[in-house]
C-alpha cells in the first residue's frame, strides 16, 4: 500500500524511500491506473520504473502466479498500458511473465529498455530470479 491508496501518498512514501532508504529510483506495478501517481512522482524528480504481466503485488487478483496476456485482448491492454506507462515517465518497463511474442512487440514500440522477466529473449534485457535459478520454490515450479 505504498502507492495504491492515492496519488499523495504514492508521492509522499516516493519522497521517503529516497530519502531515508538509500533508493535511486522506485517501481510501480500496474498499468493505466497507475499513471497519475507515476506522473506525480516522475514531475518530483524521482525515476520510476514500470511493471506489468505478472505484478507480484497483486497475484492473488490475477489467479496466481500464471502468464498474463495470453488473449488477443489482454495482450492488447498490456500492449495499451506499456504506451501509457511510457508516456506518463516511467524510465524502463518490466514485463513479467508474458508471452515471447507480446514482450517482443512492445519492446520494438517502446523508446525506453524493456527488462524480461520470464518474457522472452526479444526484450532489452533480462532479470533471472535467484530463487528461480536455485530452485527455491515452494509456492510453484517455472518453466524452463
Amino acid at each position: 500500500m505504498s502507492y495504491q491508496a492515492s496519488t499523495a501518498e504514492a508521492l509522499r512514501n516516493a519522497g521517503s524511500l529516497l530519502q531515508k532508504g538509500g533508493m535511486d529510483a522506485v517501481k510501480l506495478e500496474g498499468g493505466r491506473d497507475r499513471a497519475p501517481a507515476i506522473r506525480a512522482i516522475v514531475s518530483a524528480g524521482i525515476p520510476v520504473m514500470g511493471h506489468l504481466g505478472l505484478t507480484p503485488q497483486s497475484v492473488h487478483q490475477l489467479g496466481g502466479w500464471k502468464v498474463q496476456a495470453k488473449s488477443a485482448e489482454a495482450a492488447k491492454i498490456l500492449f495499451e498500458d506499456a504506451l501509457i506507462l511510457e508516456d506518463a515517465g516511467c524510465y524502463s518497463i518490466v514485463l513479467e511473465a508474458v508471452p515471447t511474442e507480446v514482450a517482443q512487440l512492445i519492446t520494438q514500440r517502446l523508446s525506453i529498455p524493456v527488462i524480461g522477466i520470464g518474457a522472452g529473449s526479444g526484450c532489452d534485457g533480462q532479470v533471472l530470479v535467484t530463487h528461480d535459478l536455485l530452485g527455491l520454490f515452494d509456492r510453484f515450479t517455472p518453466a524452463l
